[in-house]
């Protein structure tokens, strides 16, 4: 039985949002070099794909957590996807800047959120899962709770699992790293020495140099 994690990861494959270069590596925010890249916004060029990601992240949070009443996204990834689940659910939606604004009102929390509203936020990618936790920091200082975190791919990195841990916040995924290389492998989109690569920085993602 094929489950979420899989479809989806055949879905990020067959639009090429997910990106393989071990002798170009990527640069990520954080700094760190990765032979590995996932690009969930190439999903709101793909009318049916999108639908499906604000359908399935819909279902989830309904599922995990039923009593939201706000959706939060976190700019600049998750805004689209955040602002359609929030359409979908007919809940009110806000989005949480990296840093506030440098003129006018100077928000770091665009729209309105009323005191102890319970928020569920909805994010792209996971990766050391900082800018996101960020965020969650954001509106509990604006006096709301978060329930929960759900994201369209998480890399699973340990540090992502202890921040989260740390700051308690429930994580739910559409997918993960493992489905993604186990249906990529399936396709021939990579091979098993790509896989033992992308293992080999996984261990150690913040000294991969390639």
């Amino acid at each position: 039985m094929e489950t979420l994690e899989k479809i989806f990861a055949a879905k990020l494959l067959k639009v090429k949002a997910i990106k393989l270069q071990p002798t170009n590596p990527f640069t990520w925010a954080s700094g760190w070099k990765s032979p590995f890249y996932c690009d969930n916004r190439k999903t709101l060029s793909y009318p049916g794909l999108r639908s499906f990601v604000k359908i399935e992240i819909s279902r989830l949070i309904l599922e995990r957590f039923p009593e939201a009443d706000a959706i939060a996204g976190v700019a600049t990834g998750a805004i689209p996807q955040g602002a359609m689940v929030a359409d979908l659910l007919n809940l009110p939606f806000v989005y949480v800047r990296s840093k506030p604004k440098d003129h006018g009102l100077e928000n770091l929390i665009e729209g309105e959120l009323k005191p102890n509203m319970k928020v569920v936020v909805v994010e792209d990618l996971i990766s050391t899962g900082g800018s996101s936790l960020k965020a969650v920091e954001a509106i509990r200082n604006n006096g709301c709770e978060v329930i929960g975190m759900v994201a369209s791919y998480t890399y699973g990195f340990d540090v992502a699992k202890e921040a989260f841990k740390a700051a308690g916040v429930e994580l739910a995924t559409l997918t993960n790293y493992e489905a993604v290389v186990e249906e990529a492998v399936r396709t021939g989109y990579i091979n098993q020495g790509d896989v033992d690569l992308l293992n080999e920085w996984r261990k150690d993602p913040a000294h991969w140099n390639g």
